[in-house]
């Protein structure tokens, strides 16, 4: 069963890239162009809300992936071994989903409980492989 961390690691990273396709489409919205390539970080201020809102839903991603990435690791290091672990590490690429889709469409208050969820797995799984260290 540790193959479900594995695959947890693996589709929050694809969750991780996915979140480029709102981002790229802002920049199309926005005019970006190959002449645009040498400061992309430049024409922030012409993106339309959805944009932005891409832009800083791409950097919470990398943020959140951060967090989530070496807790998997963890676990399947440790070899953890429980129902919620596989339930945490199994839901949180779903629920990094629904935050992308709820901030790009600006929809806060999904955007806050799949965000504080995501949070939750990781530490789920922290705690899961610190667990299985500490009382092997």
């Amino acid at each position: 069963m540790d193959k479900i961390y594995a695959w947890s690691l693996v589709l929050s990273a694809l969750v991780l890239l996915s979140s480029i396709g709102p981002l790229t489409y802002g920049r199309y919205k926005a005019g970006y162009s190959l002449k645009n390539m040498s400061a992309p970080r430049a024409m922030f201020d012409k993106l339309p809300d959805f944009g932005k809102r891409a832009v800083w839903c791409h950097q919470n991603c990398w943020e959140s992936f951060a967090l989530h990435a070496p807790s998997c690791i963890l676990c399947l290091v440790a070899g953890g071994d429980s129902s919620l672990g596989y339930f945490a590490a199994l839901i949180h690429p779903l629920i990094r989903v629904v935050y992308i889709i709820s901030y790009v469409t600006n929809v806060p208050i999904a955007r806050g409980l799949s965000w504080a969820s995501g949070l939750l797995c990781s530490i789920i799984l922290y705690k899961q492989g610190l667990d299985m260290i500490i009382n092997y």
